[in-house]
């Protein structure tokens, strides 16, 4: 058998950001198991110190399972924009300190693009997933979507940086997209896509 195909019935999301934890919650729906968080295992978060989106899901999701003994799935997502030299990337959560305001981390890059010259307000959001077994094999993907920068913020959907960000051949933000329309186009679909294909072949359509 393949070593990537997910034959369990439970599976945790190493996360504590409730935003996100719903978005993937429902992205799990369709898999008809039990789905937890690293929230309900009172389980720190471990020390984001990778390089790159893919190194840092893979931190959290080996994190969770090992300390479980269960196999967990996390994400690790955020903004880029061309014309900041792609920041804030996988510092976009920490844009917003520690209080996770991002009013505050919005308004920043705003200011920041205030100070670009005939700037593109191109950006793009990211999602690396890593899907991770307590023996230590996994497998990770990422999606990727276009869009350019919109202010002021619109919308009361989504969460972090969508009120900002609207998606090419689209004129609403993604904070302004009901959730069921957002997961089929955003970033973090896309990589739902890639790993249902792998890990999860009787689901794909």
């Amino acid at each position: 058998m393949n070593k990537n195909i997910f034959d369990g019935n439970k599976l945790i999301i190493a996360s504590h950001n409730k935003g996100k934890i719903k978005e993937i919650k429902i992205l799990l729906e369709p898999l008809k198991i039990e789905v937890l968080s690293a929230h309900d295992f009172n389980l720190k978060e471990p020390i984001e110190n990778g390089s790159s989106f893919e190194e840092n899901a893979l931190i959290k999701s080996s994190y969770v399972s090992k300390s479980t003994g269960i196999p967990s799935i996390s994400d690790d997502s955020g903004i880029c924009f061309s014309d900041l030299n792609n920041e804030p990337g996988i510092y976009s959560a920490r844009w917003a300190g520690n209080d996770k305001n991002f009013k505050l981390a919005m308004s920043k890059i705003n200011d920041s693009l205030k100070k670009i010259k005939k700037p593109s307000y191109n950006c793009f959001f990211v999602c690396a997933l890593s899907l991770c077994w307590p023996n230590g094999n996994n497998i990770n993907v990422s999606g990727k979507v276009n869009g350019k920068f919109s202010w002021p913020p619109k919308g009361n959907y989504g969460f972090g940086y969508d009120p900002i960000f609207r998606p090419l051949e689209y004129d609403k933000t993604f904070g302004e997209m009901k959730p069921e329309f957002k997961h089929s186009i955003s970033h973090r679909a896309l990589a739902f896509k890639k790993l249902i294909n792998v890990c999860f072949p009787s689901l794909k359509s």
